[in-house]
Formats: C-alpha cells, structure tokens, sequence
C-alpha cells in the first residue's frame, strides 16, 4: 500500500504528528504494534503518576479539562487522555501491526510489518525513546539467584521476594520505586549515581510552574553548549503525589533506606562500590543551588516577587562520613535496575545510526536519509520534548520541515521555530 507518509507509533508523539499533518491535509498512516498508548498500558508500573501537573498535560487541539489541575494523572488516566485524543482527531491508526524492517525503496521507504508492505515518500519515527532497558556492564555478574527486574518489569512491591532490594539509579524511576518498596516493610539499598535533584514545589508553586515561566522548557537545541551532554543528563527527582511530596535522598535516608555509591564492579557474591558517592551529591546540591537562585533572580527582575512565597533553601544530601566500598549481594533477594533506556532500532534497516547506536539527527530531521524524521526523545528540539506537552511544538516544526520535502522532493536544515501553541 502506497501513501504519501508513515508514522511508526501511536503513542502521545505519533498522535501529535498525525494532528499536524491533518491541519495541512497530509494523507498519512500510522502503524502501531498494539493498541494506541501501548507503552503507556504495558510498561509502567501500578502506581506510577506522571511526574508533570494536570494543567500541563497537553496535544495540539487538546488539553486536561478535568477538576483537579494541580494533580498529577494516573496510568489509566493517562491511558485514558490518548484515547480521547486519538478518537477526537479521528487518528488514522492501523492497531496490531508491528513493524519488522524499514529500509529505503525506489523511490522513498518501504515498510514491512506483521501485516503486510507499505510504502510512503516519507516516515516519522514516533516508537518512543524508552523501549530497551540499559544495564551497565556489571549487571550480567548478579548473582542468579537475585531476582533482576528493571522500572518496566516491576509493578508493585508486594509481588517482591521476601528479602532486601538493592535499587540501582537514583533518577525519577529509581527514587519513586525505593520508596513504594521502602513502605511496603523491606529493606531498601540505593546505589546512586549521577542524579538531577529538584523539589515537587519552589515558594509556593510547583517546580515545573517555575521551569515553564522562566523558559527553561522551551530552551532549544541549538542553544546549549553541549547538546549531547543535555540529551542524556538523568531524569530529574520528581514524584507526582496528591500531596505534591518532595521525594529526595534525604527523604528516602530518613525512611530508613541506604545510600551506598555506584556499583564498579560485582565479584563473588560482592558488589564493589565507587567512593564518589559524597561527590555526586554534592554536584546535585550544587546545581539545585543554581537553578533556584535563577529562579530567585527572574521572580525579582519581572516583580513576580510578591506572588511567590519567600525564597526557600533545602538540606545538603546527607551522606556517611565513610562510604561503603563493598555489599555483600547476600542481602538482596532483588535488585531493580533504575538505569535508564535506549530506544529499540533492531527493525531500522537504514544507515542513520552512530557508533552508540543512537539516530543522527538534527533536531529530529535525518538529513543523511531524506524523508526520515524522529520525534519523542529526550531535548530532541527543546527542553521539554520528553513531556508530553513538548510533543506539540517539535511536532510542528517536523511537519513544516516534512511538509516542504513533500513539496520540494529535498531537506533542507530544520530552522529553529517560535514556540508555536506554547
């Protein structure tokens, strides 16, 4: 089957896409390999809330109407919010059918899946950013007898073995899961490293209020200095809580969890600790230092001073003097590898990867293959792109950009946009 454009993914980021091309009367399919919100309904744990406000939550055309802005949606809420959103915009979406290869045709691209070929003169990748688990090298020396589980496989903590749980990342995913698991009555071990920490709320409104007046959020690529550092820095310490709890070390300390440092190494039933643990959460202390004097700064340049609480500061991490340099893995009946993922392109039969396996793009245009565009990763064209409400803007610029290769049969470098919609 033949059309003009494929988008792979029917997630918050493919349906985004799919809008933008119907404003332009693109005719456009969009293949997903399960339902719409795949990801969204398979890979999340039970008790997991989006770590952004309600009142954020947002697509081109479409917004929370709920009562509760300041809330935080469930999963099945999530779930829920695509739905609505893919039945409004009438997305064009062919469910239950999983893509086996793309690779380039005569002319354009041509996309085999589990229910047959298409071809299309252009193809947006919106399969999601977070597919595959990344393990460091250490974690094929666990013990077997330590069951592994990662945020994808996890899913609440009464289903754990009986026994410890050495939790390792101490990112968004790794912080909120040692403290279900730290509730449910087990022992609880963190193994941290670098990490980005930051509070629920800032004088009175909550952080990501701050991030978005101040335009950090819209921040765009080609305005950092070091864009491959800023597209892999961790996810920050967030939890989305009725109660808008912050949820840092120092809380996971004081509920009896244990910080150790960054597994090096695992020998003989022994992990073996790097002594950096003081030093990373220093360099966190640090940088919230500077994000909220920013913020102290921009509240008193534009006199929102007095619509804000008093400046407020937060404790040092808490660490021990002497820092473990070794576990005995003894302890542990599990171990939840909170370390991040990698996008899945085992199907993508096309030239387009670097040396780490990580797409070339320039702000999500392909250049070194015409047509190919990748939407849904992290600071893809701004800050904000791994959010939800980041899929609209670089949605637009995308389609603007495929929109005249269409037109004009070439690529032309993707020109930095306003923040359309924002």
């Amino acid at each position: 089957m033949d059309t003009p454009v494929i988008v792979i993914g029917a997630g918050h980021s493919g349906l985004a896409i799919s809008r933008c091309l119907t404003e332009r009367s693109i005719d456009h399919l969009i293949l997903e390999r399960g339902e719409v919100a795949h990801t969204w309904r398979t890979e999340r744990w039970d008790s997991l809330r989006l770590l952004t406000p309600n009142w954020q939550t947002r697509l081109p055309g479409f917004a929370y109407d709920g009562d509760d802005p300041d809330g935080f949606m469930t999963m099945p809420e999530v779930i829920d919010f695509i739905d609505r959103y893919a039945a409004k915009i009438d997305a064009p979406v062919l469910t239950g059918t999983a893509v086996l290869s793309l690779r380039r045709g005569d002319p354009g691209y041509e996309i085999a899946t589990s229910n047959g070929t298409y071809r299309a003169k252009a193809v947006v990748l919106a399969s999601g950013g977070f597919n595959l688990p990344k393990l460091p090298a250490v974690a094929a020396d666990m013990p077997g007898r330590v069951e592994s589980l990662t945020p994808a496989t996890y899913r609440r903590a009464d289903l754990l073995r009986d026994g410890g749980v050495l939790i390792v990342g101490a990112s968004a995913s790794g912080i909120q899961i040692a403290d279900e698991v730290q509730r449910s009555g087990r022992r609880v071990t963190i193994a941290v490293g670098e990490h980005v920490r930051m509070p629920r709320t800032y004088r009175g409104r909550d952080i990501q209020w701050w991030m978005e007046v101040t335009g950090r959020l819209d921040e765009r690529y080609d305005e950092v200095d070091d864009l491959v550092r800023a597209r892999h820095v961790p996810s920050p310490q967030l939890v989305g809580t009725p109660d808008r709890m912050t949820l840092d070390l120092n809380a996971l300390r004081n509920g009896g969890a244990r910080l150790v440092g960054r597994i090096a190494a695992i020998d003989e039933g022994v992990a073996h600790l790097s002594g950096s643990l003081r030093n990373v959460c220093n360099l966190a202390d640090l940088k919230l230092i500077r994000i909220l004097d920013d913020f102290d700064e921009w509240a008193a340049t534009t006199g929102v001073d007095h619509d804000v609480d008093a400046s407020e500061r937060f404790a040092p991490t808490i660490v021990p003097e002497a820092p473990q340099l070794s576990i005995g893995l003894h302890e542990f009946a599990t171990v939840i590898w909170a370390t991040g993922y990698r996008p899945d392109y085992s199907w993508l039969d096309i030239p387009v990867l670097d040396r780490k396996g990580d797409i070339r793009h320039d702000g999500g245009v392909v250049v070194s293959s015409p047509g190919l565009y990748r939407i849904g990763l992290n600071f893809l064209r701004r800050r904000k792109s791994s959010f939800i409400h980041g899929a609209e803007d670089d949605a637009r610029d995308i389609v603007e950009n495929l929109a005249g290769f269409l037109a004009t049969g070439s690529v032309h470098p993707p020109q930095p946009a306003d923040s359309a919609g924002s």
